[in-house]
């Protein structure tokens, strides 16, 4: 039983970045039906940032900030200066998908220009060595931390959606477009932030995730797939569904590494996300969207 218990802490301290990715997934989606396949690239570049600050002798309190604000950034002049303009000329959903992906490749050179291929550390100040006893389990200061950032993440984000009138309005946009641009909101300025804030979380997944991985350029490969399954599990359109489905993962990740094989651990995404398809498509929490007329 304390395996089984400790094997469900590790995979939920996991599933909280999962959820995090899955909610800049889900919150992009949602509002623009664009799958966005640079956001994991995006979280990259923030993540180098703060390796490039931290290392240059800037404390991590300074870095953190500053990388989450350049990753958005990133994504607001990508919206902006991008996908608008190619809305204008008529781009198709899949077309603004494959932008994505030519952002994607275009961030993965400048990284790789920038900071070289070689994997480097990521110094952080929470260590994984440095553990408490609780029970018949270990909590590491690290999935401590790690468990803490997708807690608050998902929180900051429900009030911000919720409980807000930017919140109001994105929830307008996302619904019905049309009508929210007759009630006058701003839509694409919303859209916009919308942009920011989930590439903001990515930033924050993978600073929290470097730690625990060699930090290369291509670091954030594995973790987007494992956000994508997540929010297809809980629904493409569904924020707390993304959330579900991010914990969910990270629980079966590690029950399958540690009773089955370490093996099928990083496979287990790939099956969730065709056995979804083929049993709920829209997910455990998630709606079919209709056609407004």
């Amino acid at each position: 039983m304390a395996r089984f218990v400790q094997y469900a802490l590790t995979g939920l301290s996991a599933g909280s970045l999962y959820a995090l990715v899955a909610l800049g997934i889900v919150l992009i989606y949602r509002s623009t039906r664009v799958l966005n396949f640079a956001h994991g690239d995006v979280a990259t570049l923030g993540t180098f940032v703060a390796f490039a600050l931290i290392s240059q002798g800037y404390p991590f309190s300074v870095a953190f900030p500053v990388a989450i604000l350049v990753g958005a950034l990133a994504a607001v002049a990508f919206y902006f200066g991008v996908l608008i303009p190619a809305q204008r000329q008529g781009a198709t959903l899949l077309g603004q998908v494959i932008l994505t992906l030519g952002l994607a490749l275009i961030f993965q050179g400048l990284i790789v220009y920038q900071w070289g291929a070689e994997p480097d550390r990521f110094p952080f100040p929470l260590s994984d060595s440095k553990t408490w006893k609780v029970g018949p389990v270990f909590i590491s200061e690290l999935s401590l931390g790690t468990f803490g950032a997708g807690l608050v993440g998902s929180l900051l984000l429900y009030v911000l959606v919720q409980k807000t009138r930017l919140g109001l309005a994105m929830r307008a946009t996302s619904e019905n477009l049309p009508a929210a641009q007759t009630l006058g909101i701003p839509t694409r300025r919303v859209l916009g932030i919308s942009w920011g804030i989930a590439s903001a979380l990515g930033v924050v997944a993978g600073i929290f995730l470097a730690p625990a991985l060699l930090l290369d350029p291509f670091f954030m490969l594995d973790p987007f797939l494992k956000g994508f399954a997540a929010a297809v599990l809980g629904g493409l359109n569904s924020l707390p569904g993304a959330v579900v489905g991010g914990l969910i993962l990270g629980v079966a990740e590690s029950l399958a590494g540690g009773y089955v094989t370490i093996q099928f651990k990083n496979t287990l995404a790939f099956v969730i996300i065709i056995v979804v398809l083929l049993v709920r498509p829209e997910g455990l929490l998630g709606h079919e969207f209709k056609e407004r007329v």
